[in-house]
């Protein structure tokens, strides 16, 4: 079964802490995206990634990270989380950018 999976799938955590959110699929894609959606907003792309060690920033990569060491996985992390990061995260993969 092809599945692209998140984690946590919920999170409340204390202002001006480090959080990681994994991404991880099985579908050998090359290509994989980290989204913010903000209410009554359509989603904002933070990151995305050709292949492993290929990272671009999106629209919103300030105070955030990633890192793409392995084909499958795509964590994000939360600098230091602030309640203007309070949002809806999304991950998605998909076979190439094209």
């Amino acid at each position: 079964e092809a599945d692209v999976t998140q984690s946590p799938r919920h999170r409340i955590t204390e202002t001006r802490t480090r959080v990681t959110l994994t991404c991880s699929q099985n579908m050998n894609h090359d290509a994989m995206y980290w989204y913010r959606q903000d209410p009554g907003l359509g989603p904002k792309l933070i990151y995305f990634s050709r292949n492993v060690g290929f990272i671009e920033n999106g629209d919103i990569p300030d105070g955030y990270t990633a890192s793409r060491e392995e084909k499958p996985n795509f964590p994000l992390t939360l600098e230091l989380a602030s309640t203007n990061q309070t949002s809806l995260y999304l991950c998605a993969s998909s076979e190439s950018t094209v």
